[in-house]
């Protein structure tokens, strides 16, 4: 990339690049975004956002525009959200949200709307919840979750309920997981994890299930894995990782296998990855990355391959990028 950061985020175009935006390293925070053409195998820098930001969220709407949402820049936490336009390579501010976080989720819905949730400010850990309505620009208030928490993860399912899991308000770290309802505007509590856990991942599979993966609670790092059975509202552990390791990403391949790699535990960073099969339920050790990292992105291609980006290990914050 043309910049080292960390806590950037990373989406897909339509058009095939991939849009990286935000995020910081020791100069400070930017509102700089670049793109990588796979293609050619380069990054070219585009357009600023309005406002220097890490933490935030970068979601693609279904009109091909990019949505980024709140984050942080150690001044101030936002709730002003803005537009990225794939055509012009421009930013435009859009409606702000009604309470500013950081680390929080957004979801795209099945009505196309977008759901925001949780997160936190400087006046604490959120359960508080709104909606974007991307043909005016606007946000509307919906339900609270029953916990307030942030670094928690939300997957949309199958059947249009958005399910949130885990995370941290401060205090604890949670196992609880709840369903948001589109069509009713609710929350419903659901099955908790066997684990409580913040800095996972969760990946929706073909078969309809939810695998969690690995994550931290404050005491220990975790290789453990469950399964969400959306049908009974239950968990199922699965087989346990090769590695211990959080902070690292999870990427669904064509194939339908799940890629993890990189991330972090006790005894450093990581460049190990590895690949979960959901018809066996098992692990296979898979190429090392060239470069421990975490803190990084990861992003499907046009092409299949995964690209890895930034991030951040023992010895710096990353501009580099590799592909698997």
């Amino acid at each position: 990339m043309n910049s080292a950061r960390r806590f950037q985020t990373a989406n897909t175009l339509t058009n095939g690049l991939v849009l990286v935006a935000g995020g910081e390293n020791s100069d400070g925070y930017f509102n700089s975004a670049e793109l990588y053409n796979s293609s050619t195998g380069t990054w070219t820098i585009t357009g600023k956002m309005n406002t220097a930001r890490y933490h935030h969220t970068a979601t693609t709407l279904t009109n091909g525009l990019v949505l980024v949402t709140g984050g942080y820049n150690a001044a101030s936490y936002f709730n002003s959200a803005e537009l990225y336009n794939p055509s012009t390579g421009t930013w435009t501010a859009t409606g702000n949200m009604s309470v500013k976080r950081s680390s929080h989720t957004a979801s795209t819905l099945t009505n196309g709307l977008v759901l925001v949730a949780g997160g936190s400010n400087f006046d604490g850990y959120l359960n508080s919840a709104e909606l974007y309505n991307s043909s005016t620009g606007t946000w509307t208030i919906t339900r609270n979750m029953s916990v307030a928490r942030k670094g928690h993860t939300a997957s949309t399912l199958a059947n249009g309920l958005v399910l949130i899991i885990g995370g941290y308000n401060g205090v604890s770290y949670f196992n609880s997981a709840e369903l948001y309802n589109v069509s009713a505007g609710t929350w419903t509590i659901t099955g908790n994890m066997n684990a409580t856990r913040q800095y996972y991942t969760a990946s929706t599979l073909a078969n309809g299930l939810v695998l969690v993966i690995g994550g931290y609670n404050g005491v220990s790092y975790f290789n453990s894995a469950e399964l969400y059975n959306v049908s009974a509202g239950t968990w199922k552990i699965t087989r346990s990782m090769n590695v211990v390791r959080g902070f690292h990403e999870a990427s669904t391949l064509a194939n339908g296998l799940i890629l993890v790699a990189g991330g972090s535990n006790f005894r450093g960073y990581l460049n190990s990855t590895e690949l979960y099969n959901p018809s066996t339920g098992t692990w296979r050790i898979t190429g090392n990355m060239t470069i421990a990292r975490h803190y990084h992105t990861t992003s499907i291609l046009e092409n299949g391959k995964v690209l890895v980006a930034g991030g951040y290990n023992s010895s710096s914050i990353l501009s580099s990028a590799e592909l698997y």
